[in-house]
């Protein structure tokens, strides 16, 4: 018998953060370890809880959500969304440019597929969140990755970025706060991005899940305050700020100028329309977390000073810039740690094969640096969201492993 084979759309296609290192952390789990799972951002799993108006939303939506929506979502979960973002000031934004999808992650596959023909280019930073190169190259488009200088606080160049468009460029990606390094972009840097997208004629993404995750006193740009002359295309939603990752509400706005963009538009509405539309109850949370008189003073605590999110991060950095050969730039947003070991003090060759022997001695799961499209085996990520107390265990488990596989 003939045997069956994956699509050859597949080849080249990688997301490690859900790949061999879970497969094997799922083998240890099968043979009754405790495996500490820092892989994924996901709150929930660590007694982070949503804010109970999000949860009594949902409840309230339960009896009236049980049959499709619109293929766009529901209209007063895009009229929220639209009038979040005019209070932000980004002009011309009506429930009619907005999109509500399960998470961000699916509105990433469709804007793609829709954008991306065989052989175009997409700009995406590295290292990047995966999920964005996966699929530019699903789409048989080429993901083009322009470099961030970790000596820099992790920062792009503007003018090495412009050096790599081409005649086949199509977009550039922003993550910002980035993912996995928690870089969070100045407003000239922002401005400098929507700039080059102008300039070329690219349509800019914006990836702003979290846009609220901020230490320090960071501040976050909005991308669609800056781009009027190409399209853009801004990602948002729930899962992060309002710690409902498993509730799939997000979505993705138009703005710039979409008088360019009319038949990419018609073929997002094509494929927004096939997938038929996002799961319904949670939508209804979208407008109690978007009113003007939503709390957001619980992300905003949660960060601050004294706050739990800024003690993990301060803790665990401080924690693993101890062990010896490991550095690690003090992110200013987001919920990771992307710490570099040392080449000359740490023979790894092959990241991910690191990983998974450093997870079989201390049971504790992160990920590999070239998980996120950086070129060298030198680093690994760090989720952040685990109680401080048990980042320390975490890290000293790790430290205790590193002795034993250091160059000294």
């Amino acid at each position: 018998m003939r045997p069956i084979t994956q699509s050859s759309k597949l080849a080249g296609v990688r997301y490690d953060v859900r790949g061999p290192i879970l497969q094997e952390a799922e083998r240890l789990e099968r043979e009754g370890h405790e495996i500490l799972r820092l892989n994924i951002g996901n709150p929930a799993v660590f007694g982070f809880e949503a804010p109970p108006e999000i949860l009594d939303a949902m409840r309230a939506a339960l009896p009236h959500a049980q049959g499709y929506s619109d293929s766009r979502g529901v209209l007063p979960a895009r009229e929220a969304v639209a009038e979040h973002y005019t209070r932000l000031g980004v002009a011309g934004v009506g429930p009619e440019e907005v999109l509500i999808g399960n998470g961000v992650s699916e509105l990433i596959s469709l804007v793609l597929q829709a954008l991306v023909s065989p052989g175009d280019e997409i700009l995406i930073p590295a290292p990047d969140y995966p999920l964005w190169t996966a699929q530019v190259t699903l789409a048989g488009g080429r993901a083009v990755h322009y470099p961030c200088d970790e000596q820099n606080g992790w920062m792009p160049d503007l003018a090495a970025i412009e050096e790599l468009v081409t005649e086949r460029s199509k977009g550039i990606v922003l993550i910002n706060p980035n993912n996995p390094t928690g870089a969070v972009y100045s407003a000239e840097l922002v401005r400098g991005f929507a700039a080059i997208a102008e300039r070329h004629g690219l349509v800019l993404m914006a990836d702003e899940i979290y846009d609220h995750i901020l230490y320090d006193g960071a501040r976050h740009e909005h991308a669609a305050l800056h781009a009027r002359d190409t399209l853009c295309l801004t990602f948002s939603g729930l899962s992060k700020i309002q710690r409902v990752a498993g509730y799939r509400a997000g979505w993705v706005v138009a703005s710039g100028d979409r008088a360019l963009a009319v038949d990419f538009l018609e073929g997002l509405q094509l494929l927004a329309n096939m997938r038929m539309c996002a799961n319904v109850p949670a939508q209804h949370a979208i407008p109690v977390a978007l009113s003007p008189r939503s709390d957001w003073s619980g992300i905003a605590s949660l960060c601050g000073p004294g706050g739990r999110l800024r003690e993990q991060r301060d803790v665990a950095h401080r924690l693993l810039s101890e062990i010896p050969g490991l550095s690690c730039v003090l992110p200013g947003g987001a919920m990771y740690l992307f710490p570099r070991l040392d080449p000359e003090r740490y023979d790894i060759h092959d990241d991910q094969h690191f990983v998974i022997e450093l997870m079989r001695a201390t049971r504790v799961m992160i990920t590999n640096g070239r998980g996120f499209n950086l070129t060298t085996p030198d680093h690994v990520r760090f989720v952040t969201l685990p109680a401080a107390e048990v980042l320390a265990e975490a890290i000293g488990r790790i430290a205790a492993y590193l002795d034993t596989v250091r160059i000294d």
